[in-house]
């Protein structure tokens, strides 16, 4: 790291700092540059660049998790939550779970009360899974040979939803894509929560073509945060859609497979698997 990394390190870090401090204060953009002494243009640009989201976005994440924290332990109300959190009323604590969590504060509060949830288990040339769907699309899917644990894995997000083994129209479509059947998969239809990095980086994923890989390197550069590499390899293991969502498909620049949530060797397998498709 040269003087120049040090120096806006350093920077980085007294912002951060910063804001954690201050976060129910919800501190513009103004104010938290001119604590590092940058213009704001230039500071939304750095912190940008280091930490893979913008400055509001950060705060928001801030909010967000002690949000769920009063929610949770502390049973307060919506109202309470969002005047302790900083927020002008409910409604922007609203907005801010639908934008992030992709649920209202009261199903989170709930924990997935209002959640309907279908799974089944399946087989796959690498192995069991199971997938879930909620009326909007895919939610959740994973390499498990243990249906327990699956199952545990699987309400462990939700715990109050109401689950159902049953296997939809939405799970057959998906599951087509191990029968070598891709003409469904423009109707593959996905329910996701997640930050808008972490959704920017799934997005650039599903654009990695069958049979090709890529690097973390290269998937930062995509969606423009070339030096977020560590945040997107944090994105990646985040996937809640093993295979829909093609993570198994980046590698480390030097060329070896890397890691993979599911086991390096299944992860070498679907990638032979899916070369061969491609040459046939």
């Amino acid at each position: 790291m040269n003087d120049n990394e040090q120096v806006n390190y350093h920077r980085i870090a007294v912002a951060i700092d910063y804001i954690k401090l201050h976060f129910k204060e919800q501190p513009s953009l103004d104010e938290i540059a001119a604590v590092v002494g940058l213009s704001p243009f230039h500071f939304q640009r750095l912190f940008s660049d280091w930490a893979g989201v913008s400055p509001k976005k950060f705060i928001q994440y801030l909010s967000l998790e002690y949000a769920k924290k009063l929610l949770k332990n502390n049973h307060a109300t919506l109202l309470d939550t969002a005047y302790e959190t900083g927020l002008s009323g409910t409604s922007r604590l609203h907005d801010l779970f639908i934008n992030i969590e992709g649920m209202t504060p009261g199903e989170y509060k709930n924990g997935g009360e209002n959640l309907s949830i279908n799974y089944c288990f399946a087989e796959s040339p690498f192995g069991q899974i199971i997938v879930a769907s909620t009326n909007k699309g895919i939610c959740h899917m994973s390499f498990e040979e243990d249906d327990n644990r699956a199952l545990f894995n699987l309400k462990a997000r939700f715990p109050h939803a109401t689950y159902h083994q049953v296997v939809d129209q939405l799970q057959q479509n998906a599951l087509f894509i191990f029968q070598k059947d891709w003409s469904q998969i423009e109707q593959i239809k996905l329910h996701l929560n997640g930050t808008d990095f972490q959704l920017k980086v799934w997005e650039t994923l599903l654009k990695v073509p069958l049979g090709g890989l890529t690097t973390y390197g290269t998937i930062a550069k995509c969606i423009n945060k070339p030096k977020a590499s560590r945040a997107v390899g944090t994105a990646i293991g985040n996937n809640p859609v093993g295979f829909l969502i093609p993570c198994h498909r980046v590698i480390q620049k030097s060329g070896n497979i890397g890691g993979y949530m599911w086991g390096g060797t299944r992860k070498s397998a679907i990638i032979g698997w899916e070369a061969s498709q491609v040459i046939r």
